[in-house]
């Protein structure tokens, strides 16, 4: 058994922490819309990319929340959720809101975003899960007219 199938590293509620690279985790980020395949066929252990990064999978494996702190090349800053993909039965809302609370415990105080394609989800409500959290929309990207969205831990004090 290799060492990322190993108990993770925190659980709590909906949650637990695994390494980057986890093969569950991965198997979930697979059918993401945002994966990326190489040409070459290459498929490399590692799949949240550069920075602090934070890998949340739920026990029964079938939701996937990544948190990444990286410098941006649009000029956000904060912590993005960089992948959020929820097949279980749970509300994607709730699942949010919870990641949201371990994310804050690491990075205190920071700003949360991410992105979202409207042209590769179904909803015609972009978003929607996370404005159903507590998130608001905040702009659009120029290069790719992706929809960002964000969230202030004092946002529910305003």
């Amino acid at each position: 058994m290799s060492a990322q199938l190993i108990f993770p590293t925190i659980t709590t509620g909906y949650w637990w922490e695994v390494k980057d690279g986890d093969d569950r985790a991965r198997e979930i980020f697979d059918r993401h819309y945002s994966r990326r395949r190489y040409r070459d066929g290459r498929n490399p252990l590692l799949f949240v990319g550069p920075g602090e990064k934070m890998v949340l999978l739920t026990p029964e494996c079938d939701a996937l929340f990544v948190w990444r702190k990286f410098i941006s090349n649009d000029g956000q800053s904060g912590v993005n959720c960089a992948i959020f993909r929820n097949e279980s039965s749970t509300l994607s809302s709730a699942l949010i809101t919870e990641a949201e609370a371990l994310a804050w415990r690491r990075w205190p105080s920071d700003r949360l975003y991410t992105y979202v394609n409207p042209r590769r989800i179904r909803s015609s409500n972009p978003g929607c899960c996370f404005i159903k959290a507590g998130w608001r929309r905040c702009g659009i990207t120029k290069a790719k007219k992706l929809v960002v969205l964000e969230r202030w831990p004092d946002m529910n004090t305003l």
